[in-house]
């Protein structure tokens, strides 16, 4: 009898060891990764571009919520609660952090030296000092550039076989974004190449369209260039109706604006640069580091027309342009 309910004792201590084992074996498991993924736009404006992000980490085997996490920090169209933002992801603290933009990568690099950043800019990270070279980068930050700002002098002519007889255009710069004086720079002299004079309109707020466009009728300029720029991407289409209220030929970097009613759009696409920053992040989860990730080129840049808008502009499609173009909207 005694034997009898000791064996039972015993297998009941071994039933009760094995249903503790799973419990035992997840509290072992590592914790789950997080990545800080920081912006200066809204959460609702920029959702496509964290779609692809996250499609990007899904490609590297990172899901979010089954063995990654990720903080999302929006600024709201204010750059200056960036640094704070970042700061926070820092102190959170977050395994890497994804920067939307130039200016949370700007934001990110300064609030460490330690964790890894991945960005998408439309700037030249060497010149603002975020690598050492595109091939090296060198520290804790690397990331995807999408060549905006060597892109404007090619905008510039395609707008002028547009208005062939145009003498003043304009260019339309966000003081505030980090690589201004660049972009100022190359559209200048984009412009001297092609005997035109130009008229830089600065504008760091969205009250500040209406007085743009204002200013270009009134200085009788006859196309617009704009730079790329965070603020100006979140509001393409308040920016599309304008220039067609206005009738002013405006070309911009990403097919976004073309699709919202601008004439035309030259570079790369913006979702390709955000999906390559999740590829980059899900690479550093596994153990690769930023230091010897190049800097990544689009490959491709596309050419969009839209069709529908040049008619109630009165222009002719070159037809250089047209055969040129990968798209034509109408």
């Amino acid at each position: 009898m005694a034997s009898h309910i000791e064996r039972r004792k015993f297998l009941a201590t071994l039933g009760g060891a094995a249903a503790a084992w799973p419990l035992a074996a997840r509290a072992q498991q590592p914790p789950m990764p997080v990545v800080g993924f920081l912006s200066g736009q809204t959460s609702s404006g920029y959702a496509p571009m964290a779609w692809h992000f996250r499609q990007g980490l899904s490609k590297e085997g990172f899901v979010e919520g089954r063995n990654v996490a990720i903080e999302y920090r929006w600024a709201e169209n204010q750059i200056d609660r960036l640094p704070a933002l970042a700061a926070e992801l820092v102190r959170r603290p977050v395994t890497v952090i994804a920067a939307a933009g130039t200016s949370p990568a700007v934001a990110a690099k300064a609030s460490t030296t330690t964790i890894p950043v991945v960005f998408s800019t439309a700037a030249d990270p060497v010149a603002l000092g975020l690598v050492a070279s595109l091939n090296r980068p060198g520290g804790n930050v690397t990331g995807v550039t999408n060549l905006g700002v060597k892109l404007l002098q090619q905008q510039l002519e395609m707008l002028h076989q547009f208005v062939p007889t145009a003498t003043t255009v304009a260019g339309l710069v966000n003081p505030t974004f980090p690589g201004s004086e660049t972009q100022s720079r190359d559209l200048e002299a984009a412009a001297r190449k092609l005997g035109l004079h130009l008229r830089l309109l600065h504008a760091s707020a969205v009250r500040d369209f209406d007085v743009v466009f204002e200013t270009m009728a009134r200085l009788q300029a006859a196309a617009l260039v704009i730079c790329p720029d965070a603020l100006f991407a979140s509001q393409r289409d308040q920016i599309a109706r304008l220039a067609l209220r206005h009738a002013i030929p405006t070309a911009y970097h990403f097919r976004e604006f073309a699709a919202a009613g601008g004439l035309m759009s030259y570079g790369p696409t913006a979702i390709d640069g955000y999906r390559q920053v999740g590829i980059y992040a899900g690479r550093i989860l596994k153990g690769e580091q930023p230091a010897v990730l190049p800097v990544m080129r689009p490959t491709k840049l596309e050419l969009v027309i839209n069709l529908k808008t040049a008619k109630r502009l009165g222009l002719d499609v070159p037809l250089l342009l047209q055969e040129r173009a990968d798209e034509v909207i109408e």
